[in-house]
């Protein structure tokens, strides 16, 4: 990736690995206008690169991953500015979502609202000790509009997701680990270097099949079996015909680890 200056985050590549930091720290890394713009065109610049495997997305500070919306910046912006903000904010979650390299969540500190709403959108959550989390948009007079409604429920069911929803509820990071919001708890000290260690496993396997497995499994919560099994067909017809089987096939008889080429297609789907 080419380096560049960000007023609002910080982007580092190494290894196959991106590390994209929301930079706000003294306003909890709330998502304003500038930063949600400046996170989506990092994720254009992800998407592609080619060298991207996997992606960590964190927050600067021990105290936020993210606060969620600016709430200071949205009350000095009228009905349409705010509703293009929101939509700005759902554009970041799709792209997070849809991104082909695969996405780790690495929770620093308090994720609430938009900030949590995010992290969702990614395919991995792993929070520090001492995290929390809260979906707060119900006592502000909204409802939580960059996925939660969606995304909460298909990972931790409905019952859990309305807890959240329809309380506002703030849970610590051992309570969201029980119920699926999280996928590990660390000591904060950790954090970086157990995101790390599991990105450092995702990119060290063939690009395009990650490409493929990410979208065949996301097809699973979102259609039918019949058509999520169509998908999967296609999917292993396309990589079974692929330079990156031949490499691994190669790389196996020969005992060695493979090198994988970068993506070349834009999009598997």
């Amino acid at each position: 990736m080419k380096a560049r200056d960000w007023e609002q985050i910080g982007v580092s590549s190494e290894g196959g690995v991106a590390t994209v930091t929301l930079n706000r720290p003294e306003r909890y890394n709330a998502l304003g206008v500038r930063i949600v713009g400046e996170v989506r065109e990092a994720l254009e610049e992800i998407e592609g690169s080619g060298e991207v495997r996997a992606m960590i997305l964190t927050g600067a500070g021990d105290k936020a991953f993210c606060s969620g919306a600016d709430l200071k910046e949205r009350a000095g912006m009228d009905d349409d500015e705010r509703w293009a903000h929101n939509r700005s904010m759902v554009a970041l979650a799709e792209g997070l979502a849809r991104l082909q390299a695969p996405t780790i969540a690495a929770l620093n500190g308090l994720a609430f609202g938009g900030g949590l709403e995010i992290a969702l959108a990614c395919d991995f959550r792993i929070a520090a000790r001492g995290a929390r989390f809260a979906l707060p948009e119900v006592g502000l007079g909204i409802v939580p509009g960059a996925g939660g409604t969606q995304r909460l429920p298909r990972l931790v069911g409905p019952t859990h997701a309305k807890e959240l929803i329809l309380t506002g509820r703030r849970i610590d990071a051992e309570r969201a680990l029980e119920m699926g919001l999280v996928g590990e708890v660390v000591p904060a000290e950790g954090l970086m270097e157990a995101a790390r260690s599991l990105a450092g496993e995702i990119a060290a396997n063939s690009p395009l099949a990650l490409a493929y497995a990410k979208a065949a499994v996301d097809l699973a919560s979102e259609t039918a079996i019949e058509q999520g099994l169509r998908y999967e067909t296609a999917a292993i017809r396309a990589t079974l015909a692929s330079e990156d089987y031949r490499i691994g096939l190669a790389a196996f008889a020969e005992k060695k680890q493979p090198e994988f080429p970068p993506l070349s297609a834009r999009r598997v789907t």
